[in-house]
C-alpha cells in the first residue's frame, strides 16, 4: 500500500538548528534548539516528527509516530475507496448485423451506461464489407441515436484498419456507493 507519509523525518533526523515546537495537545512551545527539542519530546515519552519542513524554522509537533502512521495510511485507504472506478465495455457489430440482433446490442449498451461505464462501440469489417463504410457510419448513426438519453458521444466514429469504433460515455457522473 502506498503511504502518503514521505520523506517525513522524525527525530535525529531532522538537520535544522531551530524548530517550532508544538507540543501533543496543540499548543506552541516556541521556536527552540533541536538538542531542548528533543529532550522535550524525551520527557512526553514520544516522537518530535518534522511536519512543515519547507517553513523556516520548521515545524515539529510532539506525537507518536506509529500512531501518525497509522493514521495516514487510513487517510490513504480512505481516498482510493471513493475513488471511481470507470470500465471501458466493448460491443462488437457487423454491418450487415439483423434487427433483432441490433436491438440485442443496444440493450447491453444501455446497462452498460446506466451502470456508469464507458462503453466502446465497434463494428467489424470482414472482405468485400470495407467497399460499404457507409453501412457501418449508418449504424453508428442510429446508434448514437437510441442512446443521446442516457449517454454522449466521447470519440466520434472513426474507421480504424478494418474497424469503425466510437466511444459513448454515460451522461450523469458515476455514484460511488
Amino acid at each position: 500500500m502506498v503511504s502518503i507519509v514521505k520523506d517525513v523525518r522524525i527525530n535525529r533526523e531532522i538537520r535544522a538548528k531551530e524548530v517550532r515546537v508544538i507540543d501533543p495537545e496543540g499548543k506552541q512551545l516556541g521556536i527552540l534548539p533541536l538538542a531542548e527539542a528533543l529532550r522535550t519530546s524525551a520527557h512526553y515519552e514520544l516522537d518530535l516528527v518534522e511536519v512543515s519542513p519547507k517553513s523556516d524554522p520548521p515545524v515539529c509537533r510532539i506525537m507518536d509516530y506509529g500512531k501518525f502512521k497509522y493514521q495516514q495510511s487510513k487517510k490513504a485507504h480512505d481516498a482510493k475507496k471513493k475513488q471511481a472506478v470507470i470500465h471501458v465495455k466493448e460491443v462488437k457489430l457487423r454491418p450487415k448485423t439483423e434487427e433483432h440482433d441490433l436491438q440485442f446490442k443496444l440493450r447491453h449498451i444501455e446497462r452498460f451506461l446506466k451502470e456508469g461505464n464507458k462503453t466502446k462501440v465497434t463494428i467489424v469489417f470482414r472482405g468485400r464489407e470495407l467497399a460499404h463504410p457507409d453501412l457501418g457510419r449508418n449504424m453508428l448513426n442510429r446508434i448514437t441515436e437510441e442512446t443521446k438519453t442516457i449517454g454522449r458521444i466521447e470519440q466520434p466514429p472513426k474507421f480504424e484498419g478494418r474497424n469503425f469504433t466510437m466511444v459513448i460515455a454515460p451522461l450523469q457522473p458515476t455514484k460511488v456507493t
